[in-house]
C-alpha cells in the first residue's frame, strides 16, 4: 500500500465501523422497524438531495429508469426493515451473523442473473456457510424468528447489490440512491397508510435522545457513509472495499458486546458457525481475485 493511501485505508475501516454501529442504533431506537427505515430514508434522501444541488448534479430521469430505481428502492427498504426487525426479534449478534451470509446468496444469484455456470469452489464454500448457519440455528434456536428474518435481510441485500451494481454502470451512484431512498420511503408510507399507522412517522420531539439516534442513522450511517464509500473508490480498489466491508459483522458484534454486555454474549457453537461463514466469504473473494488476475 502506498503511503499516501494509508489515510484512505483507515477511512474505509472507519466506514465499516459505522456500518457495524448501525445495528447498535437499531437496538437503541424505540420506534418500529418500518418507522426507523422511513426516517432513515427520508434523512438520507434530503442530504443526498442537498449534495446534488451543491454539486450541480441533474435531477432529470426518464420513466424507464425511475421504474427500475423504484424496484431497487423497494428492495433496500425491505432489506433494512427485516434487518432491524431481526434485531428486535433476537439480538445484534444473531442478526449480524445471518447478515454475513449475503455474499453466499450473491454467489447463488449471480449465476442466475448473468447466466453463468456455478463453479465447484462456490459449492464447497456454500456448504461451509450452510454448516455455519446450522450450528448457529442449533445453538440459538430460541432466536428462530430473528435467524429467519436475518437470512431474508441478507438475501435481499445481495439481490439489491447485484442489481444496483448493474445500474451504477449506467448512472451516478448518488443519483440512483436519491431515487431509491425517495421511492422506498413512498412504499413504506403506503404500507403505513393502509395499516393506519402513518401517524407513527410524526416526530413529537426533535430534541429527544431517540430522535438523535434516528438522525445519526440517517445522516452519518447512511448519507455520509454512502458518499464517503463512493469517494474512496477513487483511491482503493472495489475488491478491497468489498473485502473490508465483510468485517462489518465482526465490528458490529464487538460493539454490541461493549454496549450491551451479557445480552450479546453467545455460545461457543455460535462463534464457530460465524467463523465458518466469514471464512467461506473471505476465501471466496480471494479465489475470485486470483481467477480475475
Amino acid at each position: 500500500m502506498q503511503k499516501n493511501n494509508i489515510k484512505h485505508f483507515f477511512h474505509l475501516h472507519f466506514l465499516v465501523l459505522i456500518a457495524g454501529f448501525t445495528a447498535i442504533l437499531g437496538e437503541l431506537i424505540t420506534n418500529s422497524s418500518e418507522v426507523i427505515v422511513w426516517h432513515r430514508m427520508f434523512i438520507g434522501w434530503v442530504l443526498l438531495g442537498i449534495y446534488m444541488l451543491i454539486s450541480k448534479r441533474s435531477f432529470k430521469i426518464n420513466l424507464n429508469l425511475f421504474i427500475k430505481y423504484s424496484f431497487l428502492g423497494l428492495l433496500i427498504s425491505l432489506h433494512w426493515i427485516t434487518f432491524f426487525e431481526a434485531i428486535e426479534q433476537s439480538n445484534i449478534s444473531v442478526t449480524l451473523a445471518m447478515f454475513s451470509t449475503a455474499a453466499f446468496f450473491t454467489s447463488l444469484i449471480e449465476p442466475v442473473l448473468f447466466k453463468r455456470k456455478v463453479v465447484y469452489y462456490e459449492v464447497i464454500l456454500g456448504f461451509l456457510v450452510v454448516c455455519g448457519i446450522f450450528l448457529i440455528f442449533n445453538a440459538e434456536f430460541r432466536y428462530l424468528n430473528g435467524i429467519i428474518l436475518g437470512l431474508i435481510s441478507a438475501f435481499l441485500a445481495s439481490l439489491f447489490s447485484v442489481l444496483n451494481g448493474l445500474m451504477v454502470k449506467k448512472d451516478s451512484a448518488i443519483s440512483i440512491s436519491f431515487y431509491e431512498f425517495l421511492t422506498g420511503m413512498l412504499f413504506i408510507s403506503i404500507f403505513l397508510f393502509f395499516n393506519d399507522e402513518l401517524s407513527l412517522v410524526k416526530v413529537d420531539d426533535f430534541f429527544s435522545l431517540n430522535y438523535l439516534y434516528i438522525f445519526l442513522l440517517g445522516s452519518i450511517c447512511t448519507a455520509y457513509a454512502f458518499m464517503a464509500s463512493v469517494y474512496l473508490l477513487k483511491y482503493i480498489s472495489p475488491y478491497s472495499v468489498v473485502l473490508t466491508y465483510n468485517l462489518e459483522p465482526v465490528y458490529g458484534i464487538i460493539l454490541a458486546v461493549i454496549f450491551f454486555g451479557d445480552n450479546e454474549k453467545m455460545s461457543l457453537p455460535f462463534y464457530i458457525g460465524l467463523i465458518l461463514i466469514l471464512f467461506s466469504v473471505l476465501i471466496n473473494m480471494y479465489i475470485k481475485k486470483r481467477v480475475n488476475k
